[in-house]
């Protein structure tokens, strides 16, 4: 049965072990994973060394550890280590540090190691095909609750050789505190653009309050003329309308300037342990951009025509009486 939506499917087994050096000692879970494997996650999060090369007949050694534990342990890429694996009876291997990788998420690096899954399953005494479960890699995340319905109705009701019942669970569910932490901060992005709005609306406010002060003696004459409240109203939300133009082009050009530099150069850091990344990430999206500046202009034109109806109130015979 295909599953609609999934792109990729690895095999991995994981083992938790000790590595032990001359002055350290550090607890690590072993991730064993197969030729299978797809390296792009750690291929853009690596930071010393390289990847595993895995095939099909031949055990590799060599083993990518996180940048974090390499220098708690002080080992650096090319390094030799020895992991002690507690079983009955206790087991030890021999590993080579192939790279360093740091993918900004604490938890996961400081726990984590990825080495060839033979050596679990030796140690584990299994068989070639077996595993400790299969990862699934999707199109599109929004399409996350799909696929995972999909797979529990493929595997939900179905049974190990052991007469254990196959767990299926997403990545929301298994790490719900990172998610928690995305939607705090979408929470946080929508108070600060309504902020930033209300902001806008009243300096454009204030700003039309003064132009239709200015412009008393134009209104009433406008008015003694024959134009109606509605075509005067017309008129200032025009050039209320030019004047937020030009400022939002202006702000799009300082804005992403901004943003461009940062992406390039991450001049703007911050605290993995806290933000789960290491630098203010920035992401282009030309229908987002050009969603927020509709919004913003016809936001920011709503909002005016509360103060615009100010113009209603003012009489042509008064402000015209000493001109």
């Amino acid at each position: 049965m295909k599953i609609e939506g999934g792109k990729h499917v690895q095999a991995f087994a994981t083992k938790p072990g000790i590595i032990k050096t001359a002055n350290e000692i550090q607890g690590i879970v072993v991730k064993g994973v197969g030729s299978d494997y797809d390296w792009t996650f750690f291929q853009q999060n690596l930071k010393e060394g390289t990847v595993l090369s895995l095939n099909d007949s031949v055990t590799s050694n060599s083993i990518l550890i996180s940048s974090k534990n390499a220098g708690l342990l002080h080992l650096k890429t090319g390094d030799d280590l020895i992991m002690y694996f507690v079983q009955d009876p206790p087991r030890m291997r021999k590993f080579k540090i192939s790279g360093l990788f740091n993918t900004g998420l604490e938890e996961f690096d400081k726990t984590f190691a990825i080495a060839d899954i033979r050596h679990i399953q030796k140690l584990n005494n299994w068989g070639k095909d077996s595993v400790s479960g299969f990862e699934i890699k999707i199109k599109d995340f929004d399409k996350l609750d799909d696929v995972t319905y999909q797979v529990k109705m493929l595997a939900g009701y179905k049974m190990d050789k052991e007469g254990n019942m196959i767990k299926v669970m997403d990545i929301r569910s298994k790490f719900p505190q990172i998610f928690d932490w995305l939607n705090l901060f979408n929470m946080n992005v929508t108070i600060i653009i309504i902020l930033m709005l209300v902001v806008a609306g009243i300096n454009m406010i204030s700003g039309l309050l003064v132009l239709i002060l200015e412009r008393t003696n134009m209104i009433g004459i406008l008015k003694a003329l024959g134009a109606t409240n509605i075509n005067v109203r017309k008129i200032f939300l025009y050039l209320s309308g030019f004047l937020v133009l030009r400022g939002l082009l202006w702000g799009n050009i300082i804005g992403l300037s901004i943003c461009i530099i940062q992406k390039k150069f991450h001049l703007l850091k911050l605290d993995p342990s806290a933000y789960f990344i290491s630098t203010v990430p920035i992401n282009f999206e030309f229908f987002y951009f050009l969603l927020l500046n509709i919004g913003t202009l016809v936001s920011v034109l709503l909002i005016l025509l509360l103060p615009s109806i100010i113009i209603a109130r003012i009489s042509p015979e008064k402000t015209i009486r000493y001109n």
